[in-house]
């Protein structure tokens, strides 16, 4: 099985092209945040760490990747680990490993205005879907909670 889920932040903004058929392919970094073991955190508690994954996504999932999200969006990539090579302009072999993006998630947490930023192209990313209600047979549980109340 090759399967891969990662959440973090893009580290830069997403890189779109067209290949001959007008198929659009995105190209992005993921910085996610690497665990590291107690005693490596004792020794140096200021210093996170995290890795740099290229991220390629095709199609419509490149479509969104280039309306939707900028250098910093927290994101949750599931996909397929790919290893290929190519011959670079100096006739040296190069070799990549790269997820192959299946699904991708907004993962951050709404600004203050109550929707995503709008983007340089206009587009703006659409408003989560509403929690489904509570069926009216089901008693309240407590106070009322607002989205404040929720640490995150």
């Amino acid at each position: 099985m090759n399967k891969v889920i990662l959440s973090g932040n893009l580290a830069r903004d997403p890189e779109i092209r067209y290949t001959q058929s007008q198929k659009a392919v995105a190209s992005f970094s993921l910085a996610v945040n690497r665990r590291f073991g107690r005693r490596a955190q004792e020794e140096n508690p200021q210093q996170p760490t995290a890795d740099f994954i290229n991220i390629v996504a095709w199609e419509r999932h490149a479509e969104f990747v280039q309306k939707y999200l900028t250098k910093g969006s927290r994101i949750i990539v599931e996909g397929r680990l790919q290893s290929r090579s190519y011959e670079a302009q100096d006739g040296s072999r190069r070799y990549v490993t790269e997820v192959v993006a299946n699904e991708i998630e907004f993962a951050g947490s709404r600004p203050q205005n109550g929707g995503y930023q709008p983007q340089a192209d206009g587009y703006s990313a659409p408003a989560p879907a509403a929690a489904p209600s509570m069926p009216q047979s089901a008693p309240p549980m407590g106070s009322s909670v607002t989205d404040e109340d929720i640490p995150f």
